[in-house]
């Protein structure tokens, strides 16, 4: 008996096609609208939407809000039809009742069920999501954040969304800071991405399209002896694979180091080689040409390299270096990693 588990569709792939044909015959639409912090502007967004959909004559209203808004969305609230929030015992719900017609009355215990169950009566919604929130990445983010959030909602019900919007500003701050945000961004990137691919995938396989993935990304991660090179590489990784990319790795030859730091070195071009990685040390007087040249060479579209964390002025030079790099590499994304 010939073994067909690798052609037999996924359960759970074809009960969410099965609900987003539902939706698409009901006309209801499920947009996300998400972030990787708060304050990147996804409230505001998703209002604006509201506004303009409101504007064109569709039936809009505001089912759940926050306590506190910027006087920016705070007027976009105050503007649209809100539906107060039910409240027993100090505890507030979304009011499914005055939602949607005649419901079965049910408090479910968590928002995105509420979603699902108006989306359900034919009634498009619009949301907005923090990569905290994500069930399946809250030990992720904790590791990275120090904190947890409580809520959460599936991974699932990114995937059923029709439409999802990255919401996405620079990351700001002391170094330590903006190093957080930089990893908090790269994930929610992604894992837009991911949401994307999977309904490609979807729509593919429901019109008999077969696939024919290219290499999307090209990774170059340049390691020093005094860099978090490890943090980097496993980075480039996952980035490189969840792309369907590739992953390189420079090191641009310094005179004269010591016995300590070669040894680093030699310790993480190794990591690198395990890691799949293409592994090339480079030669020139000024690492900035050597880099640039290699990563034209092979059509580089990520840059990852460190940030130096120490004062005077190799700091100095250390930001010299970045802010050329950054300049100089016109179309490509430079993301720094402290030391």
């Amino acid at each position: 008996m010939s073994d067909d588990s690798k052609d037999r569709p996924d359960p759970e792939v074809l009960l969410r096609q099965i609900e987003q044909q539902e939706r698409r015959e009901s006309q209801a639409k499920l947009k996300v609208f998400l972030g990787y912090a708060s304050g990147v502007g996804k409230s505001y967004q998703m209002l604006d939407e509201a506004r303009r959909r409101r504007e064109r004559g569709e039936d809009v209203v505001v089912g759940a809000t926050q306590s506190k808004y910027t006087p920016e969305v705070q007027r976009l609230v105050s503007e649209a039809e809100v539906i107060p929030p039910l409240e027993r015992n100090g505890t507030k719900a979304l009011d499914l009742e005055a939602t949607y017609e005649n419901p079965p009355w049910a408090r479910n215990p968590q928002r995105w069920m509420d979603i699902s169950d108006i989306l359900r009566k034919g009634i498009s919604v619009i949301t907005s999501v923090n990569l905290q929130y994500i069930d399946e990445l809250k030990d992720e983010v904790e590791a990275v954040t120090g904190k947890r959030a409580r809520d959460g909602i599936p991974r699932s019900f990114l995937d059923s969304a029709d439409d999802i919007v990255l919401v996405d500003c620079p990351a700001a701050g002391a170094p330590e800071e903006e190093s957080k945000l930089s990893r908090l961004r790269e994930m929610t990137l992604l894992i837009a991405a991911e949401v994307i691919e999977r309904q490609l995938d979807s729509y593919l396989r429901a019109h008999g399209i077969e696939q024919t993935w290219g290499t999307h990304e090209r990774i170059l991660v340049c390691v020093t002896p005094k860099s978090n090179a490890v943090e980097m590489i496993t980075s480039g990784r996952r980035n490189a694979d969840r792309f369907h990319g590739e992953l390189f790795v420079t090191y641009v030859r310094q005179p004269a180091l010591s016995r300590v730091d070669q040894e680093i070195l030699e310790r993480n071009l190794s990591h690198a080689r395990a890691m799949g990685a293409e592994v090339t040390v480079l030669e020139g007087l000024d690492p900035l040409d050597a880099i640039l040249a290699f990563a034209r060479r092979k059509g580089v579209t990520q840059i990852f390299i460190g940030h130096s964390l120490h004062e005077g002025g190799w700091r100095r030079l250390w930001s010299n270096f970045v802010n050329r790099l950054i300049r100089a590499a016109d179309g490509v994304d430079v993301t720094i990693f402290p030391h």
